[in-house]
């Protein structure tokens, strides 16, 4: 178990397996991909409320996106997959999770019938926490003003939370940081999430043309619908035996033989064998994009000026918040 999650945190993927634990109490409400500052400010909320009280605080999201269950040709990239979901909720101090399957039957449930039979005769709910573009049940009936009524009217509380915005005065999304990561721009991605975006994934064996050129690699596949840009990146890596600092090449190693695309890893002062582990992968920066070289030679010396770049910018590595802080065991 992660430093960042809590043995006591509940989990549960459906309205039967509810724990009776978690009922009577506040719950926040809403997607939660990525769950960036945005989603941290009604999670925040969330256990304000919670605070010198003996309600549990949980949170209810879905899974899959909507927009992949009305558009399943353009499924929506997920920046949090469901365990690393749940693993940021309780990293953030939440008593548990409730993460329901969304279906078009689900999307078709009136909203009248979300508020009694969910909110009220499942979860038996004392406060509901959204942010101020929630909608739910059929056609997006269920607005946050609709949901304020609902509460008056059965006894429990009701916050919305309005849009969080960055330094610059724009919204914070999810979409706003996928398109970053498609753009390259992982300062801005990692800003506005609040930590630095990862993702796990599990070693396999590739060409070991890496090693012949003295750069032994960790060769790792990315979901075909990932939005990175391809390039090198400095990279924080956490192995079974710890945390490695590193740089990394995503792409199709042009010099080559521009085949299918893969994230290859090198560790830095790292000697051993990583075939079959699960790597968690944290994105620091983008050094450059991928580029083609005359000759092996040409390509070592640049993986020379990339790996000593590397290891500048993560030499003084400081926390982004908290949850940064937590993930990257940056506090011990």
């Amino acid at each position: 178990m992660s430093p960042s999650q809590s043995a006591s945190f509940l989990y549960a993927e459906n309205l039967d397996a509810f724990p009776e634990e978690l009922k009577g109490g506040i719950v926040a409400i809403g997607n939660f991909d990525g769950v960036h500052r945005g989603h941290r400010a009604v999670l925040g909320a969330a256990l304000g409320l919670g605070h010198g009280t003996h309600h549990p605080v949980f949170a209810m999201s879905f899974e899959p996106h909507p927009r992949t269950v009305f558009n399943p040709s353009k499924p929506v990239y997920r920046l949090t997959p469901p365990p690393l979901k749940v693993e940021m909720l309780n990293a953030c101090g939440l008593d548990g999770a409730l993460i329901l399957p969304f279906t078009r039957e689900f999307a078709g449930i009136e909203a009248n019938a979300f508020v009694q039979d969910i909110l009220i005769d499942t979860l038996g709910i004392s406060h509901a926490v959204t942010g101020y573009d929630f909608h739910f049940g059929r056609a997006r009936q269920g607005t946050p003003d609709y949901l304020r009524m609902a509460g008056a009217e059965n006894g429990f509380g009701v916050t919305i939370v309005q849009r969080e915005e960055d330094e610059g005065a724009e919204v914070i999304s999810s979409t706003r940081i996928r398109d970053c990561l498609a753009q390259g721009d992982v300062a801005q991605a990692n800003a506005l999430l609040g930590y630095r975006w990862y993702f796990d994934a599990t070693v396999e064996h590739g060409d070991k043309r890496g090693r012949d050129l003295g750069y032994p690699t960790a060769n790792l596949h990315l979901s075909g619908d990932s939005p990175l840009l391809q390039g090198i990146y400095a990279v924080k890596v956490r192995t079974e035996n710890g945390w490695h600092d590193g740089v990394a090449s995503y792409g199709r190693r042009p010099t080559f033989d521009d085949g299918a695309v893969v994230f290859e890893v090198f560790l830095f002062d790292f000697s051993g064998d990583l075939y079959g582990q699960t790597l968690r992968i944290h994105l620091v920066s983008y050094l450059r994009g991928e580029d083609k070289f005359d000759s092996a030679e040409a390509l070592v010396a640049q993986m020379d000026r990339d790996s000593a770049e590397a290891r500048a910018a993560l030499q003084s590595l400081q926390p982004l918040s908290e949850i940064d802080m937590k993930l990257l065991d940056l506090a011990t």
